[in-house]
């Protein structure tokens, strides 16, 4: 089977949860894009944008422009008709338009721009939410948040201008910290382990192989020798071939083609390319 034709087929099942959330587009009645129930209108266009999908695809549309509608006048993005609205909603949103090609969407600039002015201390992206306690390692800004929005940035260019560059520096440099440190950070704990270790594809939360992808855009990143130990890990997932192999899928994404458990991806050894192509930048 082509890969035009494994995506094809991936974008099928994907399109077969659509109303499973009681609405269209992934969402439920009353509004709300972040229930994974099996997925939600958040992951949906996070998934989509690794298939190929025509931007002009009606459920592609109207996913985004749910999202887009759910960006408030501040920049700030509400996933829900009620309760607090955390950086991780913002960064979520903007990051599945923007791989989507929504980028340069006046609603999309004033989010990137919210979420610029809404930086914790150390320059990274912190949700207020203390589910463990607030221990003194919950004193650092959330690693998968501020992955999420770097991963937003370099693709709306913002990690290419010189004004830009020394803001987003301090972003990395956090998640730079955390491969020495390792332990869990930040309100919602994420640590380095066992299962961050593990190859993660579609890129939808905080491992190894969308850490490395994401870092690999920033120039600050590539000529830090802690970049390149995450470099050396991921390349230890390849086969013989150099095809990066699906350690860890996505329970409910199994069914997909592009991340069977165990096998060489074609979708992912491309987005592996990209990080190759990135080094030779230097």
């Amino acid at each position: 089977m082509s890969s035009d034709n494994k995506n094809q087929a991936d974008f099928g099942q994907i399109l077969a949860t659509r109303h499973d959330n009681g609405a269209d587009f992934w969402a439920t009645p009353d509004g709300r894009l972040g229930i994974e129930k099996p997925i939600s209108t958040l992951t949906a266009l996070m998934i989509i944008s690794e298939l190929n999908v025509p931007r002009d695809h009606e459920a592609l549309q109207g996913a985004a422009e749910l999202v887009l509608k759910a960006i408030r006048a501040d920049g700030r993005v509400r996933i829900a008709p009620k309760g607090a609205i955390y950086p991780c909603h913002t960064a979520h949103g903007v990051a599945g338009l923007c791989r989507n090609g929504y980028a340069s969407h006046p609603r999309v600039q004033d989010a990137l721009n919210y979420l610029l002015a809404d930086r914790y201390d150390d320059g990274g992206w912190r949700c207020n939410k203390f589910i463990y306690g607030h221990g003194p390692e919950t004193d650092a800004s959330n690693p998968n948040v501020t992955l999420l929005a770097l991963d937003a940035f370099r693709l709306a260019g913002f990690h290419a201008g010189a004004a830009r560059i020394v803001d987003l520096d301090r972003a990395v440099e956090t998640l730079l910290d955390h491969w020495t440190v390792k332990m869990p950070v930040g309100p919602c704990h994420y640590g380095i382990g066992k299962l961050f270790m593990q190859v993660e594809y579609p890129f939808l939360r905080y491992n190894l192989f969308y850490y490395v992808y994401v870092l690999s855009f920033y120039e600050k990143a590539r000529q830090d020798k802690r970049f390149s130990e995450a470099l050396v890990a991921l390349q230890q997932k390849l086969d013989s071939q150099g095809r990066m192999i699906v350690e860890r899928p996505n329970r409910k994404l199994r069914g997909l083609t592009i991340c069977q458990k165990g096998k060489p991806s074609e979708a992912a050894t491309a987005r592996y390319q990209e990080i190759i192509k990135n080094m030779e930048l230097d």
